[in-house]
């Protein structure tokens, strides 16, 4: 995920190296030096839509957003006035699945990027990631921080100080206060996108490139989770590079066809993904009487994200071309952005202020959230977008 800062080193890196600012056909120069078995097999033309990816990316918002207003103590406890597994009795020990709708995110991310970035040049990869991401991201640090600021709302907002460095989607690893909550997962994105940005797209993606970088990526976790030395801990990210190398190996499927490298790939990192998503969230029940998670649960829902989105690359979903599925796809974003620290408010007013039952009160949150999402979408993201993407791109 690019920002400014690393926009103007992946801006100077492309006109050093000549990069093209356009997309390039899949029979571009660098397919064209690929094995004659490389190009016979690479039969698209461009990334088609595949609205049914659009419709799960929106599900796994969802699971997240029940997660944080339903299936998790913390703030929205004292937003509902007691924990969600009183308020959702049956319900919250499902909610607390809905966690694992990151990683699902992630595995339909190594999809998206290695479908996006086949045949671009740098300038325009960097272009497409800054246009795409920093619109409504903006738009949500503002939002957010303003409605923490006012003088009913009890949750407080970050120091102006922070709040600007949060502009630039670096408060991780600058270690300010963080205006969204879900602003880490954004700090792993980028540094895959930084990773496929130095090894797949600036010498130009071919499958066999591809399938080196998710070895030598998977190799590289596995070691540092072996060393626990941290730089290389910090750059390859062992907890969730299996499931960004999972999608990248599902779209080598998608692209190629039936192969036992890519399905190698996919599977490996299936098999090792599992296991960082049990480490992580799995805790016995003495330790988690609330928003406890089984093992066999949590394997189940990290194999149905693999399942879904590979149902998807082989095109098994192909019916589902519904053209709202693309405005479902376009909410996801905004939506996952602002849902957990406006969700406090919306439940609060709603369920304290109001007297709403909690059925009723999480439905109108996430309806409410959507509909926030549709308007930063069409009037934020729609004209901010193109001016962005052509201003990074030249």
């Amino acid at each position: 995920m690019s920002v400014p800062i690393t926009a103007a080193v992946a801006g100077t890196a492309a006109r050093l190296t000549g990069a093209s600012t356009a997309p390039a056909a899949p029979t571009s120069a660098a397919a064209t030096s690929a094995p004659p078995r490389e190009r016979a097999t690479d039969r698209r033309s461009g990334p088609p839509r595949l609205r049914a990816l659009d419709g799960l990316r929106l599900v796994a918002a969802l699971m997240v957003a029940c997660y944080h207003l339903g299936g998790r103590n913390g703030e929205i406890t004292d937003a509902w006035g007691s924990s969600p597994s009183q308020q959702f009795p049956t319900l919250s020990q499902l909610f607390s699945y809905g966690c694992l709708g990151v990683h699902v995110f992630f595995v339909i991310s190594g999809f998206v990027i290695c479908m996006s970035g086949w045949g671009r040049g740098l300038r325009a990869f960097t272009a497409s990631r800054i246009s795409r991401l920093m619109p409504a991201y903006w738009a949500a640090v503002v939002l957010v921080t303003l409605v923490f600021a006012l003088p009913w709302v009890t949750y407080e907002a970050v120091s102006p100080s922070d709040m600007l460095v949060n502009l630039t989607m670096l408060q991780e690893p600058v270690g300010t206060d963080r205006v969204l909550g879900v602003d880490w997962t954004l700090w792993v994105e980028m540094r895959f996108y930084l990773l496929f940005a130095l090894f797949v797209v600036i010498p130009g993606a071919t499958r066999r490139r591809v399938v080196f970088f998710c070895a030598g990526w998977m190799m590289a976790a596995v070691l540092a989770q072996a060393s626990d030395w941290e730089p290389l801990t910090l750059v390859v990210m062992p907890e969730y590079a299996p499931f960004f190398i999972g999608g990248v190996g599902l779209h080598l499927v998608h692209r190629f066809g039936h192969d036992a490298t890519a399905w190698a790939i996919v599977v490996s990192s299936w098999l090792i993904g599992q296991h960082y998503a049990v480490a992580s969230l799995w805790r016995p029940v003495a330790d988690s009487p609330f928003a406890y998670r089984s093992s066999l649960g949590i394997i189940a829902v990290v194999t149905l994200g693999y399942v879904l989105v590979a149902a998807i690359a082989l095109g098994r979903f192909q019916w589902a071309d519904w053209g709202w599925l693309t405005v479902a796809g376009a909410l996801t974003y905004p939506f996952y952005l602002v849902h957990e620290h406006l969700g406090w408010v919306v439940v609060r007013v709603l369920h304290r202020d109001f007297g709403l039952p909690s059925w009723a009160v999480l439905p109108l949150a996430i309806g409410g959230l959507l509909l926030l999402a549709w308007l930063l979408h069409r009037l934020v993201e729609r004209p901010l977008t193109p001016r962005l993407r052509k201003a990074f791109a030249t």
